[in-house]
């Protein structure tokens, strides 16, 4: 949109683009889900740390989805997810989990670790913190400005403690963990105050891939696009994908956006009528 011209008119000016249409909702608003990477160590069973580490096992597991595609290999990064509350008295599930037997520093970034691990990645479907998209070039190969602004509220932050409480709980608690002897590795079993494990959860933090609502539909003012997703101001620009909603979805957002994309399809053939 920015290298259109069409986005705030001050930062368009800024950076030397000439302004078609001045909208300043352009950018504003991105929400994501931020997945919070709780790691607990094991005994007893296999990760696949373990199979990462061993070139005989990493040879097994290869043998086995070739001949019987069975396996680690026939599955994504999660093995398991779920959606709970982080308080009883909400009307619906606001946390979601994605499980993982495996653990790492910084995902995507870094090796497995060396021991025997898994992770119970949750996420806060519901955040109230908001980021921004800001253009830094006419040259639409420089990279824009991108400020998520995780964990920005208090309200955010507050509830990444709970949702690591809740995690903690079912894994040093539960009867279904005690015979493998869990060990919480990171946040620390010592952080208690949900304002600290926010903080310490934030450093090891990352994007379930979910961003959404930069182009977001509305009537008001700061809204780009209309009920009919056609830019505001603009007779013949429609925008048909995640940025256009006007929050983020309580879940994965990739079946809500094939489903705008074919609700779009309709009001084209519609409209071109």
């Amino acid at each position: 949109m920015f290298s259109s011209g069409i986005g705030p008119g001050e930062l368009l000016k800024k950076n030397n683009v000439n302004v078609v249409k001045d909208h300043p909702g352009v950018g504003m608003n991105l929400t994501d889900h931020l997945m919070l990477r709780p790691v607990y160590k094991v005994k007893n069973l296999e990760s696949l740390n373990d199979i990462y580490y061993s070139m005989t096992k990493k040879f097994m597991t290869g043998l086995k989805y070739l001949l019987f595609r069975k396996g680690p290999l026939t599955v994504g990064a999660s093995y398991l997810c779920g959606f709970v509350k982080s308080d009883p008295h909400l009307a619906t599930p606001n946390l979601q989990f994605h499980v993982s037997p495996a653990s790492t520093d910084v995902l995507g970034k870094g090796s497995l670790h060396k021991f025997t691990a898994f992770t119970p990645s949750i996420t806060n479907v519901r955040p109230t913190s908001r980021g921004s998209i800001e253009l830094k070039s006419s040259d639409t190969r420089v990279s824009p400005k991108i400020k998520m602004n995780y964990l920005s509220t208090d309200e955010d932050r507050e509830i990444a403690g709970k949702a690591l409480k809740i995690t903690r709980n079912i894994v040093m608690n539960s009867k279904a963990y005690k015979k493998y002897e869990p060990e919480e590795y990171r946040p620390g079993i010592h952080i208690t105050d949900n304002e600290e494990l926010a903080k310490e959860a934030g450093k090891f933090c990352s994007t379930i891939f979910h961003p959404v609502s930069t182009c977001r539909m509305g009537s008001d003012e700061n809204a780009v696009v209309s009920d009919r997703l056609v830019a505001h101001g603009l007779k013949n620009l429609r925008i048909v994908d995640a940025s256009v909603m006007p929050s983020i979805t309580s879940g994965n957002t990739n079946a809500p956006t094939i489903m705008i994309a074919e609700k779009a399809a309709d009001m084209i053939i519609e409209d071109a009528r």
